[in-house]
């Protein structure tokens, strides 16, 4: 009796060979964008709450391998049912992430069109800075670049005024209504002030930092904007870019540091001294925007004017 047997040939899987210098080109430039995407994503997730996020992630993806090759049927199929939606689950979880990424895209991509070339200033923003830095008046002021800020401008008061330093001191003046929350500037208008800003979570960061700063390192990190933060128990003038803080700046140095970030040339500006005149401490006074004009008159408010021992 011969036994009828059919024996099936698998197809065997052939290895493509690089054979020219074109396909090795294509490979090279294939390896090159994928160690980009890492190093980028390395970078984005580098001192953020995504890293350790990331990182239980890892652990979540091991479990699932091993319940693969382990045959576990509960949990295989678990992982069958939920798979599907992680996409989904990771979108939300790295939401802030992701739009961090895809905004720095595109402003890298607008750079390449040609960036602004407008020639408005914001000597002002420097000149009020020092005003605060000397009198010790916290004060927040976002400038608006290519990622529109519609969301916080409307949970503030708007304004529509154009920039000027007069208007950034009564704003901040600490007996204002206004002077609590940020005012967010564009281009050279005040769209609105009392603004509510996100609050960073990064634990990373300083505990000496209070709520203004967070408040700035918030909004840089969600978008492109420009924060500049003057400290209300040490005056001393801050600036944060792309969720970083730059802090004890000069008003020369946050001259400096706007000129470069707007990409635009700002000249040297003449800042005003806090140091009085042949001891007349009560001109000074009287000068600064930040003191609150005098209630009184007649001999009794000449008297109260007069310097105190």
């Amino acid at each position: 009796m011969f036994l009828n047997t059919t024996f099936h040939q698998e197809p065997l899987r052939v290895t493509p060979v690089i054979t020219t210098w074109q396909q090795a080109a294509w490979v090279a430039l294939d390896i090159f964008l994928v160690a980009v995407l890492i190093y980028q994503v390395l970078v984005m997730i580098r001192g953020t709450r995504a890293a350790p996020m990331l990182a239980g992630l890892a652990i979540v993806a091991l479990t699932f391998y091993l319940a693969r090759i382990g045959e576990l049927t509960t949990l295989n199929w678990v992982v069958s049912r939920v798979l599907p939606y992680v996409v989904f689950a990771l979108i939300v979880v790295f939401q802030s992430e992701i739009r961090h990424v895809l905004a720095d895209l595109g402003r890298r991509l607008s750079f390449l069109r040609g960036g602004d070339t407008g020639s408005d200033s914001y000597d002002d923003i420097v000149l009020a800075a020092n005003l605060f830095s000397q009198h010790q008046t916290g004060a927040l002021i976002v400038i608006e670049r290519d990622i529109g800020l519609r969301t916080h401008i409307e949970s503030g008061v708007p304004l529509d005024a154009r920039l000027s330093y007069d208007l950034l001191a009564t704003i901040f003046r600490p007996s204002a209504p206004l002077h609590d929350g940020a005012v967010i500037v564009q281009k050279d208008r005040i769209a609105a002030a009392a603004c509510f800003l996100p609050l960073s979570m990064n634990p990373l960061l300083s505990t000496q930092l209070g709520t203004r700063h967070r408040a700035a390192i918030g909004i840089t990190e969600e978008t492109d904007a420009i924060a500049v933060v003057v400290s209300e128990e040490t005056g001393a003038i801050s600036l944060t870019i792309g969720g970083q803080i730059e802090r004890e700046l000069s008003p020369e140095q946050l001259r400096q540091r706007l000129s470069s970030e707007l990409r635009r040339y700002m000249a040297p500006v003449t800042l005003p001294t806090s140091i009085a005149q042949n001891g007349d401490e009560s001109d000074e006074l009287l000068d600064s925007p930040l003191q609150e004009p005098a209630s009184q008159s007649g001999p009794e408010a000449a008297s109260d004017s007069e310097p105190r021992a």
